[in-house]
């Protein structure tokens, strides 16, 4: 089988042992994308050459750092040294800032390398889509804006690939796709060098094929350090389950995903408890759109005065406020998001995990929309952890996944209670 199949951390240990070569693993996933990306178009940017001079490096400087050898995705909104950055955008098809993004620098200090630069949507935020398609069916959508990254991880091009989420753009891929994904406490991991679209939500984050590759990347990007994920099972487990205010909009899949899950952890021992969020809650998704596009004013603003004639319109539309959002209206919904946050810390306090739905179904049909992120912009709001749970089908055989969240800065505990739930799910 080749190794373009195994996940970083079984790589990982096949690298110390000996029994595989950087240079063997790479040359496996180059191998998968000749295959599969002129139908996936997951990629946008990979110097060959390159990669095999530090692959061979690697091989004769031998193991070294959590992630040696490993290959990692960049999505094309984060700065890569050796790589273009071009934000699918027009005006930056040339740009090489030959710097790379804080985050890119600390999974290369960790031993990682940078495959290549995944497909996006424009500036990760609006109009123009990435060229990608769902591997799992060509004619539906991967989600977005992480469109590449999370269909590269999903097709077994790349066991890694870093996203980024403002609204659902980690979370609403990953369920498409059928990977795992994590986006952390807003604030874990440096944003320097990442093209921002709204300051006070984007947050990087990652995909896996497991949740220990998820922990493997969280215990680089976390300052604090991180030991193993514990062992452990889901007796006595305290789940919270949240429909979230927004409920009717969940198509049957996501439903049926809910039931089975919450059947599986009782199973499992997990103590599971449904619970309501409170009546105010309900404006918070308009208050994540309300901050995403006034801070994308802001953010965009440079282009529209430096490149108005080369900015679509949906760009000029966000800096002129075609939708009328007064300042009075940021406030407010600044100062709801605030107060939101204390006061979900405070409830998801009584739980270990708390579990919720990531998408309304599955991926729909067609490669006009990323789908809807319903389900996402509410956590991102609220800055906490997220993982996307894969594992379950629709009716249709495609993936949809579920959330898993916490209080902020609760991330390594969310990583434990997610891999003893992928378990589960396993061994269904």
């Amino acid at each position: 089988m080749s190794n373009a199949f195994i996940t970083a951390t079984e790589a990982a240990d096949q690298l110390r042992s000996g029994t595989l070569t950087v240079e063997k693993w790479i040359h496996d996933c180059l191998a998968r994308i000749d295959a599969r990306d002129g139908a996936v178009r997951a990629w946008v940017r990979i110097d060959r050459q390159e990669l095999m001079i530090q692959a061979r490096a690697c091989d004769r400087a031998g193991p070294g750092g959590a992630l040696f050898g490993v290959p990692v995705g960049v999505k094309d909104v984060i700065l890569t040294e050796q790589l273009p950055t071009g934000y699918n955008s027009p005006i930056y098809s040339d740009h090489f800032p030959a710097v790379d993004a804080g985050c890119v620098k600390i999974l290369r200090a960790a031993g990682a390398i940078v495959l290549g630069k995944t497909d996006t949507v424009e500036f990760a935020a609006a109009k123009r889509l990435a060229l990608t398609r769902n591997p799992h069916d060509l004619e539906r959508t991967p989600g977005g804006s992480s469109s590449g990254s999370a269909a590269a991880v999903a097709d077994f091009h790349v066991p890694i690939a870093l996203g980024t989420q403002t609204g659902g753009s980690l979370i609403r891929p990953a369920s498409f796709c059928g990977v795992f994904a994590m986006k952390p406490t807003w604030g874990l991991v440096t944003r320097d060098g990442v093209r921002l679209y709204a300051a006070s939500l984007d947050t990087v984050g990652w995909y896996g094929r497991s949740v220990a590759d998820l922990a493997l990347v969280h215990g680089v990007f976390d300052p604090d350090g991180a030991a193993d994920l514990q062992s452990s099972d889901l007796r006595g487990a305290r789940i919270g389950v949240c429909r979230t205010p927004y409920w009717d909009r969940a198509e049957e899949p996501t439903l049926a995903a809910m039931k089975q899950a919450i059947e599986l952890l009782r199973n499992a021992g997990a103590r599971t408890a449904a619970f309501a969020l409170p009546d105010d809650f309900a404006t918070l998704d308009r208050d994540q759109w309300i901050i995403m596009r006034s801070e994308g004013r802001a953010a965009f603003l440079p282009e529209y005065r430096a490149d108005h004639a080369h900015l679509n319109t949906a760009f000029r539309d966000m800096v002129e406020n075609a939708e009328g959002i007064s300042r009075r209206d940021l406030v407010k919904a600044y100062d709801r998001a605030a107060a939101a946050r204390a006061t979900f810390d405070e409830i998801a306090s009584g739980y270990d995990a708390i579990l919720a739905p990531s998408t309304v179904g599955t991926a729909p049909v067609g490669l006009a929309s990323t789908g809807s992120a319903d389900f996402n912009g509410i956590w991102t709001l609220l800055h906490v952890p997220c993982i996307n749970i894969a594992g379950f089908k629709g009716h249709d055989g495609l993936p949809v996944g579920l959330t898993l969240t916490a209080a902020r800065f609760e991330d390594r505990r969310l990583l434990e209670v997610a891999a003893a739930v992928e378990k589960v799910i396993a061994a269904a």
